[in-house]
């Protein structure tokens, strides 16, 4: 049942909290602690979602898609979460370049290692349920990209998944890299990569390490947007979850992925600016 069908009862106090974590955004301020009552529930949490994409100037240009860890996942009944990534926020990464994008001061930042899809047609919109052989059928590629983790909220994953969901998914952005060549052959394990930060190394995995792969991130998403009234459409990104973990990020702070096979993506951050008004 598409989202904007279904009215809880925690309705009025999730569009209050949207319009408190979008001020934030916009304003880049840090907030101390989160601005309403904890979301109890999935439902109460992509209801605040809702809200939010309402209110933010920018189309999507696609979902990220994260891990609800234990045992947040039994309490919840779902082991993964979504949130939009949004069109002024997908950045190019280009060779031997770095990428400077904007992070919260005083809030939560943080990088992560992507592989990403980048969807190739229209999904059917009364389509809610998917294999995962229909879900890679959506893909018209796979890229390496890396998601610019953000909240003006910086106790924002010590709040649980619910709060993650409220706020965005906790997405500031995407960093979208090269084409992964031969993904649809199943090797997964051949993908991988490693985290380095100010010129050291903070993570290492791959393709592996995200839950039965990055074809079951697309599926989850593509029912999960069906179920919202928001089908994939043609050209959205899907971040498919984080592959060498979660790096925490300040300003001024330099990173580098490397992609086994697939290249490199160097990134900076830098203060976020306020949007202009």
């Amino acid at each position: 049942m598409p989202m904007e069908a279904v009215r809880h009862p925690h309705f009025f106090a999730a569009n209050r909290i949207a319009q408190r974590l979008v001020a934030a955004r916009s304003n880049a301020v840090a907030l101390v602690d989160y601005p309403g009552p904890l979301p109890p529930d999935l439902a109460s949490a992509y209801e605040c979602q809702e809200a939010a994409i309402d209110l933010w100037p920018d189309e999507i240009a696609g979902w990220k898609v994260g891990r609800i860890p234990p045992p947040y996942d039994s309490e919840l009944g779902e082991q993964r979460l979504a949130g939009p990534i949004f069109r002024r926020e997908v950045l190019a990464a280009v060779a031997d370049s770095t990428v400077e994008y904007g992070i919260f001061v005083d809030g939560f930042a943080a990088i992560e290692a992507e592989y990403v899809f980048e969807i190739g047609r229209d999904a059917p919109p009364g389509k809610l349920t998917w294999s995962l052989e229909e879900a890679a059928a959506l893909a018209a590629r796979l890229l390496v990209g890396v998601e610019m983790a953000g909240s003006p909220l910086r106790k924002i994953n010590a709040l649980g998944p619910t709060v993650v969901v409220s706020d965005f998914g906790n997405n500031a952005g995407l960093i979208v890299g090269p084409e992964v060549a031969g993904w649809r052959d199943g090797a997964w394990d051949r993908l991988t990569c490693e985290t380095f930060l100010q010129g050291k190394r903070v993570g290492k995995g791959g393709a592996e390490n995200i839950l039965d792969t990055p074809v079951a991130s697309l599926r989850f998403v593509a029912e999960l947007c069906a179920q919202r009234g928001r089908p994939l459409r043609a050209g959205m990104f899907i971040s498919t979850g984080a592959a060498t973990g979660i790096h925490d990020i300040a300003v001024g702070q330099r990173a580098r992925v490397v992609f086994n096979g697939a290249g490199e993506i160097r990134c900076a951050a830098k203060a976020r600016a306020a949007r202009p008004a």
